[in-house]
Parts: C-alpha cells; structure tokens; sequence
C-alpha cells in the first residue's frame, strides 16, 4: 500500500474513533500552503448525515489527528476545512520506502486481462501523423496498465484487406502485366518479383488518384479485392509479399516511437471465426434482412437518438469492415478470453464501436461481465490549427514529421557531441520524446496544435526539458563521492516541497489509470521535475558540509531521477545519456 494510501487509511480509522463511519477519505493537496500540505473536506458532507454542526465534527477530528505524530499544524478553516500538515519524521520514513524501492510509489490493482487494439496501420500505405496519436496513447496505456498489475495483451491490427489493396494490386497490374501472379494458370510458385517500401508509399496515392478521377477504374479495384477477399491465388501470393515489405517498413517507424505490440495481426486473421461467428449470429436469430442485407438491432430503450442497426452481411452476399470487427472480437474471447477489451483510435469512430460493441454483447460473443471500452482520441493539428499538411497540400507521412523534429532538436544539442552516430541517435531521442510529451500534455480526446520549434524546446514545459532535468541528476549523482545515501532530515521550503509533490504520485497514476488519459502523468512529470529544480537551484547538494543534509539531498534527488525514469517510460520515452 501505498504510503499516502496508508495516512487516508490511519484518518478512517480516526474518524470511526470519535463516532464517524466512513469507508475512505481523499486527502486532496491544498492550494494554500501556508495552511497545510492537504485538505480533508469530510467534515462538511458528515454534516449533512448526521446533523451536526461540520466545524463542531472538524473539531474533534482535529484533537484525534494532533495525537498522531504523522500530523503538524492541523487547523480548520472556514466552516470546517481541515489543514493538515505531514510531519517531518513522517516525510522522512516515506522518502526512504522509495529510496529502497521505487515500486512503492504506487499502488497496484486487482490483476485483469486486457486486450488493448491500437496502432491500426494500414499495409500498402505510408504511415501518416494521423497514425501517431494510436501508437503513443495506445503503448503508454498498455505500460500504465502493465505497471498497476495488469496482464495486457496488444495487437496492432493492421489493414491489411479492402480498398487500398485493390488499388495497390490494380496500379501493379497496370506496371507489370505479364507477371505470373496475374495468370489464369498461376498455381503458387515462386515469381520473381520485388518491391520496395519506398515504391508502393508511390503506388499507392497513383492509384487512389486514378480510381477517383475513373469509375471503370474503380470497378476494376472493387473486383480485385473482391477476388483476393474470396482467395485469388495469384492477388494473394502478391499481396503477401506486399504486407511483407509493408509490415517490415512500418515497424521501423513504431521502433523509432518506442511502440511495440505482442501480436503482428490484421483483420485478415479473423477469417477463419467468420464464419462460426454469422452462424452464432444465426442460431441465436440475432440477424434479419432489411433491403436485401442482415442486420442486427442494437436499439436500446434508453437512447435519446435512434441508433441504427449493424449491417453484418451486404446484399450481395459480402462480409464487411462490421463483420470482420465482430469476428475478430470473437477470436479474441475465444483465444485469449481478456476481462476488458480497449479500442484506442480516433474518437470520430464511437458510434461505430458502440453498435459493434452493443452487437457484440446482446448476441453474446463476449461475456456479460466483460468491458468493451472504446478509447477516442482527438487530432493532432499544425501550427494554423488545421490537421498537418505537407507543402503541397497533401497529409504529411509520420517520418517526415520525426524528421521535422529532429531537424529541431539537432541543432539544440551540446556542441561538444561531435560524434556524428551519436549526435543522430540522441537527436532522435529527443525527438520522440518531444513528439510524446506533446501528445499527452492535452487531455485525450482534446485536439492540440503540436509546433516543432516549441515541443522541442530545452525549456518550459516540453519533453526535452524533462530528459534535460532528469540526465542533469544522474550526473550529480554520478559526481557524489558517495554512493549510499538515505534521507535523515528535511532541511527546509524546497525539499519539503519535493517531498510532498512525491507524496501525491498514486492519487495521479489512480486518476490517469481510471480515465484513460496520460495527461496527469504528463504534468505531474513537469511539476516534479519543476520543484525538484527549484530545490536544485537553491541548495549545493555536492559542496554540502552537512553529511546528514547531503545524504537525505542525494536520496532525494536519486528518488526523483528514479520516479522521472519509471514515469518517463511508462509514456514509452527513452532517456539518453547526455544530450
């Protein structure tokens, strides 16, 4: 249990020792610290049950919290606000529990299974900074929900069917129309043939341009990927080898954002579930025809507007996007059987996943107690508000926009890094962890305006900043001439600060846990790293005489530097070495 977990639960307990059941109280942080580090404001809502004066109650609790020497300069304020202060020895006993063991910072969670789907690149195509939002979000989730005690299973799930291979294969067809895959005759042989990453980032927007600007063209592109989609096997061999280059290529990328996911999978490899999951569908007489296709009512009597229903199967006989959805989530029950499953794309999508989901639960593909939670998230705009464009007027691909940034960040760097390799490689670092930051600073279904030339900036409120802070204690550790070090005393204003901003971490990972957003975390890395500053500037931690003082700063900044590091990566940013 987390130590301030522990003080709420020794004040229930003081509570119920003058005659006031309550199951939990919430120290909040005060905003006026001059009365105290917190505030109890329980006082006020036991008034009301029962029926007494609140600063009468506040003050009896007040005598109670006085005997206990993890509490100095209690006070009430106004009608029945409790100021509480933490005691030296109290902070004292806190700040070495993490120097032992960083771990205690937090407090874990009942352990579930979750499934989390994010990432969603499509094969063929060049990853775009609409893509970028998935990825962050997604993989700091899954190391947050890790971190509480959770097993997390994550799947990228590509596209990797539908539109865009039809074009891609089309554009091929038109380029190199005697290859074998394209022959009537073709029986899975070998072809030689090969294409780069590079080749199909053009093939693509060439054939998507001519499809819209030609309808036979179109139909030509819906015939194709209907026969690939029914096992053409010469579109399937081709498109194989297609999503391998493509796949290669896009790893790249989620490598360099530090993204990873423990399944490699599309929609594709829901289709040996579809058709289990339509006859699943059928028995239990969840689908009924409605202009020709089959439909599943997921209406509900407490809509305030109409819900329509989800098309499972076309009029012509075809599975769609819907089916492929549904089956995929049958799969996984059936696979891995999670508590939750978690949605992380963009938040334009929540109707769509809350007729897939209400679907999925009225026809029982899940089980009843099993969460389906769609994580929306908004865009991420330029510097002019709109979503980022290229010069000429077309969506910017995610590696032009890192390496944006690390035009940026290269020519912030120390001078005295020469080496080239090395320069590049930490350039990059900062990079990512500019593009990170920015991306979790606004709540998760905000859209925000990223500028490159702020982001990555050494100062304010900005990735670099905190890699800047944070490499800047390890190397005032490196220096100490001493290498074990405990908190003895709490010497002044600044320390104490530090000390109680640490004190309030699992109340943030708890909040930023429970809503889905890594917002809180982004800003509590900033205050700390803030405060910690503060203390920093204020008070020679090498040069002090005092071997007490200098060993309680060393832990303390050890303590800090470590709660950076575990918060740094949970948002899946790497710390250099210099920089």
């Amino acid at each position: 249990m987390s130590y301030i977990k522990m003080i709420e639960k020794d004040i229930v307990d003081i509570f119920k020792r003058v005659g006031y059941e309550v199951e939990s109280v919430e120290l909040t942080t005060s905003n006026r610290p001059d009365l105290g580090d917190f505030q109890l404001n329980d006082a006020m809502k036991l008034a009301k049950s029962y029926h007494e004066n609140p600063h009468a109650i506040a003050e009896k609790i007040k005598e109670e919290l006085e005997k206990d020497d993890k509490f100095t300069n209690v006070n009430i304020a106004g009608p029945g606000f409790i100021n509480i202060s933490i005691s030296s020895k109290a902070l004292i006993e806190f700040l070495n529990s993490l120097n032992d063991d960083i771990t205690n910072s937090f407090d874990k969670r009942k352990k579930k299974k979750i499934f989390i789907d994010y990432g969603g690149a499509n094969i063929a195509k060049t990853l775009h900074v609409g893509h970028l939002r998935s990825a962050n979000i997604g993989e700091a989730l899954k190391r947050l929900a890790r971190a509480m005690g959770n097993e997390v299973i994550a799947d990228v799930h590509f596209g990797d069917i539908g539109r865009q291979s039809g074009m891609v294969i089309s554009e091929i067809k038109r380029l190199h129309p005697d290859l074998k895959y394209f022959a009537d005759d073709y029986n899975g042989e070998e072809v030689d043939f090969s294409i780069t990453a590079e080749e199909l980032g053009e093939i693509y927007p060439r054939a998507s341009l001519a499809s819209k600007e030609d309808e036979s063209r179109m139909e030509e592109v819906r015939q194709i990927t209907a026969d690939l989609e029914n096992g053409h096997p010469g579109y399937t061999a081709l498109w194989n080898k297609i999503k391998s280059v493509s796949i290669e290529d896009i790893k790249k990328i989620y490598i360099k954002l530090n993204t990873d996911f423990d399944l490699w999978e599309g929609e594709t490899d829901c289709y040996p579930y579809i058709p289990e999951t339509i006859a699943k569908l059928k028995e239990g007489n969840y689908l009924y025809e409605s202009e020709g296709a089959l439909v599943i009512d997921i209406a509900e009597d407490t809509d305030n507007s109409p819900m329509p229903p989800l098309v499972v199967i076309k009029s012509n006989g075809a599975t769609l996007y819907a089916t492929r959805e549904l089956a995929t989530i049958y799969s996984r029950m059936k696979r891995f059987n999670p508590d939750e499953l978690w949605y992380v794309t963009d938040f334009r999508q929540g109707l769509y996943f809350e007729q897939v989901f209400r679907a999925s639960k009225k026809s029982g593909l899940v089980n009843p107690d099993t969460e389906l939670k769609h994580l929306g998230f908004g865009t991420m705009n330029g510097p002019d508000g709109k979503p980022f464009k290229t010069r000429d007027g077309g969506v910017m691909d995610l590696k032009t926009l890192i390496n944006l940034v690390i035009e940026e960040t290269t020519s912030r760097l120390n001078p005295n890094i020469t080496d080239t390799k090395e320069r590049e490689e930490i350039a990059e670092k900062i990079a990512i962890a500019a593009l990170k930051y920015a991306d979790f600073l606004p709540f998760r279904t905000t859209d925000y305006i990223f500028e490159p030339s702020k982001f990555a900036d050494l100062e304010g409120k900005t990735g670099p900043y905190l890699l800047y802070s944070t490499i800047r204690m390890k190397s005032l550790l490196n220096k100490s001439d001493i290498n074990q070090y405990s908190v003895k005393e709490i010497v002044n204003a600044t320390d104490r600060a530090v000390a109680i901003t640490l004190l309030n971490l699992p109340n943030v990972i708890d909040k930023s846990y429970d809503v889905k957003s890594l917002n809180d975390i982004a800003e509590y890395l900033y205050k700390l790293t803030s405060t910690y500053n503060k203390f920093y500037s204020e008070n020679r931690v090498l040069t002090e005489e005092n071997p007490a003082v200098k060993s309680s700063w060393l832990a303390l900044t050890n303590i800090v530097k470590s709660t950076n590091e575990m918060l740094l990566d949970i948002l899946g940013i790497e710390v250099p070495e210099k920089m």
